[in-house]
């Protein structure tokens, strides 16, 4: 009985053979879509923030006229030399290197507000996602110091960002019906951190920043 006859090969013309020689170590390339953010632990899914948002409790803002800033007392020591500060700033950066003092002495960190990366640690801000006097005035007014010690200086949530110093300063103490992230892809992730501050401390929200944190979710 005669075997199959198998199918000729087929020959790779001159110019394809090339070609892929050319492209081969391209598809080796891994492809980026841009720097990685530094994301905080605790980040809620887009569902989960929905479902916090309609549980937070929607009222004025008050006690205005008392806050002060010492009543939420940070930087603390977190371990050894390294207080709250330098401790965002070696779990969110790349490489970095610290001095006996645990201050960073080189690295490199992404802002994810404004997509800025930065080598300097002085270029650099710890941001309360929830500044600290909108929280007073959405509630924290009410709390021990104690608890507004821990909220300033959380670590197990994504109150606390390292990002690019002068935006910080320009976001203040403003809540998003005033202000944004310059970085529009970073809203999601913005609204959804914000979302869940508020909801896990159990604070306040004005009607038009519910809508305003709305508005963001639906771009995640």
């Amino acid at each position: 009985m005669l075997g199959a006859r198998k199918a000729p090969a087929m020959r790779q013309s001159p110019f394809a053979a090339l070609l892929t020689l050319l492209l081969t170590p391209l598809l080796l390339i891994p492809l980026f879509a841009g720097p990685a953010v530094a994301i905080p632990p605790g980040m809620p899914t887009t569902a989960q923030a929905l479902q916090e948002l309609a549980l937070i409790a929607v009222a004025p803002e008050s006690h205005e006229d008392t806050y002060d800033r010492d009543l939420f007392p940070h930087w603390i020591t977190i371990s050894g030399q390294c207080n709250t500060r330098e401790t965002v700033l070696k779990r969110d950066g790349d490489n970095v290197v610290v001095n006996t003092s645990c201050a960073a002495v080189s690295g490199s960190w992404y802002s994810p507000y404004d997509g800025a990366t930065w080598t300097a640690a002085s270029d650099l801000d710890i941001d309360h996602m929830v500044a600290l006097s909108e929280s007073w005035r959405s509630g924290a007014w009410a709390w021990t110091t104690t608890k507004r010690r821990a909220f300033a200086n959380s670590l197990s949530d994504t109150q606390l960002w390292a990002v690019t110093d002068n935006v910080n300063q320009a976001k203040g103490d403003q809540d998003p019906t005033t202000w944004k992230p310059p970085l529009a892809s970073f809203w999601c992730d913005y609204a959804k951190s914000w979302t869940d501050i508020k909801y896990d401390w159990g604070l306040s929200a004005q009607q038009a920043e519910i809508d305003e944190l709305a508005d963001m979710l639906a771009t995640c």
